[in-house]
């Protein structure tokens, strides 16, 4: 019987390469989008973390999420300090959720707030996420638009206090086949993996609508 990291891979692998090869992602990977997507995408993954993240506190000392509370995977910090530079000292008064964000923040938030178990699911899309693929799109923007090497504008892809990204993605993929809840409450977490891919890819629809090529 397959582990339940590799269930939890598997059963969202479709929405995952549907995500990654939304035509938003793949234009602005490609360096056909400006700085200012670069900079709108940026934004709108803020509502995401601050959802995930002010949720996370409260979740600590649970017994399912508990664990996957990990100070070391925080994102806010780096995103605030990428959008001060993207957008400027004032870049808060400026922040707008796209509607598909604040649907996607919301249902974080909710999950948080009501289902622990179902928290690892935005959990494990999110962060396993940003340290896999989002180091290409790290190297991309530095190629595109100049950032430093790590520096400011890709802070949020550079997680400073992990060392051996490989070896933590084993420890995380352990902590998902240790996770204490029976099956029937596994199936429901790999379904709102499904659910947090769709609405990535919902946010994703959204920008491309913002940032059309012109034809």
């Amino acid at each position: 019987m397959d582990s339940f990291s590799t269930l939890i891979r598997t059963a969202s692998h479709e929405q995952h390469v549907e995500a990654e090869t939304s035509t938003f992602m793949t234009d602005l990977l490609g360096g056909r989008l400006g700085v200012d997507a670069y900079a709108r995408y940026t934004e709108q993954l803020w509502f995401v973390y601050e959802a995930l993240e002010s949720g996370a506190q409260a979740l600590a000392s649970d017994r399912v999420a508990g664990p996957f509370v990990r100070p070391e995977l925080f994102r806010l910090a780096a995103l605030e300090r990428d959008l001060e530079h993207l957008r400027g000292p004032d870049w808060r008064a400026t922040l707008t959720a796209l509607p598909a964000t604040r649907a996607y923040a919301d249902r974080v938030a909710t999950v948080a707030r009501e289902w622990p178990a179902g928290y690892i699911a935005h959990h494990y899309t999110r962060y396993l996420g940003d340290l896999s693929g989002g180091q290409i799109i790290r190297d991309k923007a530095e190629r595109t638009w100049g950032f430093a090497r790590k520096g400011d504008g890709v802070r949020f892809y550079v997680f400073e206090g992990i060392s051996n990204p490989a070896a933590f993605k084993r420890e995380y993929r352990a902590l998902l086949d240790a996770v204490a809840v029976d099956d029937l409450e596994k199936q429901r977490i790999v379904a709102e993996c499904k659910r947090a891919f769709s609405l990535n890819s919902d946010v994703f629809r959204a920008l491309g609508e913002e940032f059309p090529l012109s034809a």
